[in-house]
C-alpha cells in the first residue's frame, strides 16, 4: 500500500499532487488568478487523474484549491487549452473514473470552477463557499457540463436561475437542496474531505467501481444528449457578438454594453405595479 506519508509532486504548472496512504489529495494551486483554469493547469488535472486510475493503491481523491477561491473557472485571456483526451474539459469533467472524487470547496466555486464540482461524487463546503454559473453575463453558457448537471443535481428551478441570472448559491442552501453533502467551518474542509473520502471507500474496492460505473451508465443518454446540445450551443454563442463583447466587457473591467444601468433597472422595477383588487 501507499506509504501513508504524505509525497508530494507537481504533474502540471498550478496542481499540486499528494498521496496520503490511499488519498490522493489534488490541489489547485493558482490563488493569484482564483484559480482559474489556464492550460497548464488542465494538463496538471489530467496526469493527476491518469494516477489516481492507474495506482491501485490509490482508492480515492480529494479535490481542494488554495487561497481564498476554489476556481473561478477558465481563464478568459489565457483560455483552458484543448479538451483532453481522457479528461475532456479541464482534463476532469467527463472522465470516467472507477474511484470516488471528493470536492472539498472552502471558497467560491463559479462557471467552470462549479462544474468541477458538480462533477465530483461528494462535495464537502464551508460557510465561506458559494456557487453561480455567471457565463451568460459574459457572453457565454455553461459548457463544462453545467447545462445539464446543475437541473439535474438541483431543483430546475433554482438551476435555471442561476443560469439566466447569474444568481449565488451558498453553501447552506446548496446543503438544504442535496448538493453539498456535509457542511463546516472554514478551514475544516480538508479534514472533513479527508474523512468522507476514507468513509466513501470503506467498501471493497470493487463494489465501489461498479457502484460508480453503474451510475455512469445509468446517466450516460442523458449526459450525451446533453454534451450534444452543449456543443451546438457553444457554437452559435462562440461566433455571435455577445461573445466578443462579454471577453472585452471582463478583460476592461466594465459592465457589457447589452446590460441596463442601476439608474435604469430601479425606473423598470418601480413602475411595476399590482393588478387592480378584484381583477
Amino acid at each position: 500500500m501507499t506509504d501513508p506519508r504524505a509525497e508530494e509532486g507537481r504533474p502540471g504548472g498550478a496542481v499540486r499532487v499528494r498521496a496520503v496512504g490511499p488519498v490522493l489529495q489534488i490541489t489547485l494551486d493558482r490563488p493569484h488568478k482564483r484559480n482559474a483554469v489556464d492550460p497548464a493547469m488542465t494538463l496538471g488535472l489530467e496526469a493527476a487523474f491518469a494516477r489516481l486510475e492507474a495506482d491501485p493503491d490509490l482508492r480515492v481523491c480529494v479535490l481542494a484549491a488554495a487561497g481564498d477561491f476554489f476556481c473561478a473557472g477558465s481563464d478568459l485571456v489565457l483560455g483552458a487549452g484543448p479538451h483532453t483526451a481522457d479528461g475532456g474539459q479541464y482534463g476532469m469533467i467527463r472522465r470516467s473514473r472507477t474511484k470516488p472524487l471528493v470536492a472539498a470547496v472552502d471558497g467560491p466555486a463559479l462557471g467552470g470552477g462549479f462544474e468541477m464540482v458538480l462533477a465530483a461524487d461528494l462535495v464537502v463546503a464551508s460557510c465561506n463557499a458559494w456557487f453561480a454559473l455567471p457565463e451568460g453575463a459574459r457572453g457565454r453558457l455553461p459548457g463544462a457540463g453545467g447545462l445539464m448537471r446543475a437541473p439535474a443535481r438541483l431543483p430546475r428551478n433554482v438551476a435555471v436561475e442561476m443560469m439566466l441570472t447569474g444568481a449565488r448559491l451558498d453553501a447552506a442552501r446548496a446543503l438544504d437542496l442535496g448538493l453539498v453533502n456535509r457542511l463546516v467551518e472554514p478551514g475544516a474542509v480538508l479534514r472533513t474531505a479527508f474523512d468522507l473520502a476514507l468513509d466513501a471507500i470503506a467498501s471493497a474496492p470493487e463494489s465501489v467501481a461498479q457502484i460508480l460505473r453503474g451510475l455512469e451508465r445509468i446517466e450516460e443518454p442523458g449526459e450525451e444528449l446533453g454534451w450534444g446540445v452543449t456543443a451546438e450551443a457553444m457554437d452559435v454563442v462562440r461566433g455571435s457578438s455577445d461573445h466578443t463583447e462579454g471577453t472585452a466587457a471582463f478583460v476592461e473591467r466594465r459592465p457589457p454594453r447589452w446590460g441596463l444601468s442601476a439608474a435604469q433597472r430601479a425606473a423598470i422595477v418601480g413602475a411595476a405595479t399590482p393588478p387592480p383588487a378584484g381583477s
